[in-house]
């Protein structure tokens, strides 16, 4: 009989300790964010011909908007740089104009070289898409026949 009271109190001991392990329970959550710098474009212009020219002028220049780029950034005291990855053809040039994000300038149109030049400065937290990128490409009489061509275009998101 003591044995079974003994037996049935410990039984009853381990069961409230088990009861009251489930009234409660805690975590740690480590929770952290960190840099996010993001740039990306919608695809490629389309080719940029110069084809005509006024009688007495220098040929016209051509002009393709249809791109457009994206940008994240969760920073404060970032630009966007662009670059080409070779020099362009003797007497023409190649220039490049991004409409700012909110809060941020643009520099107009900048002729792109092999050197990063400030494409919009003054960028700060910022999540937009949809924003235009134009092209121009123009070539002097002194150019002469230019045969098809490319270059790639690097913009890049970088501190300030």
């Amino acid at each position: 009989m003591v044995r079974t009271t003994l037996f049935v109190g410990i039984v009853l001991l381990v069961a409230s300790q088990i009861a009251n392990a489930g009234n409660t329970a805690t975590q740690t959550v480590t929770f952290e964010v960190q840099a996010i710098n993001e740039i990306s474009v919608s695809g490629n212009p389309g080719n940029l011909i110069v084809s005509t020219a006024t009688a007495g002028s220098e040929p016209d220049v051509a002009t393709d908007n249809s791109t457009s780029y994206s940008i994240t950034t969760n920073e404060s005291s970032k630009k966007i740089t662009g670059s080409i990855s070779a020099a362009m053809p003797a007497n023409t040039t190649l220039q490049i104009n991004l409409t700012a994000p909110t809060g941020g300038s643009s520099a107009g149109d900048v002729t792109l070289t092999t050197t990063a030049a400030d494409l919009v400065t003054g960028i700060a937290t910022v999540a937009e898409s949809g924003l235009t990128i134009t092209y121009k490409f123009s070539a002097t009489v002194s150019a002469g026949v230019v045969t098809s061509d490319s270059r790639t275009v690097t913009l890049t998101l970088t501190d300030s």
